[in-house]
């Protein structure tokens, strides 16, 4: 098992997706930012084992959502993340999968991504 710590949704400039979801960021931009983190939690697993050939199965997926008071579509917002590893794994990437909201992330980032997978 690698456990990938929680990743931001950087873009490819360099810069991040920030603010409150359901406030400043709307639910298809929360949903990008969640496919950007799910990538750069690949990125870490393709360093730290040379290639993603090596992941078995995608265990579990956890989203934090960086939530506007009353906001709670949490779990869409992480279907950025999912569709996305399935889209890359196929049925290996199908996960369990916890979404919650926050009142704040780390540098105001919108979303934020963790996941456990299974390789050999």
């Amino acid at each position: 098992m690698v456990f990938v710590s929680g990743a931001g949704p950087q873009r490819s400039d360099g810069s991040f997706v920030t603010g409150k979801v359901g406030g400043d960021v709307d639910v298809a931009a929360a949903q990008e930012a969640a496919r950007l983190c799910a990538l750069g939690c690949l990125s870490s697993l393709a360093e730290a084992l040379g290639s993603l050939d090596e992941v078995k199965q995608i265990v579990k997926v956890l989203g934090f959502v960086n939530s506007a008071p009353g906001f709670v579509e949490q779990h869409v917002v992480m279907n950025g993340a999912s569709d996305l590893l399935v889209a890359v794994f196929g049925d290996p990437g199908k996960h369990a999968r916890s979404s919650v909201g926050m009142a704040e992330l780390p540098m105001n980032i919108a979303v934020e991504v963790e996941l456990i997978a299974r390789v050999g």
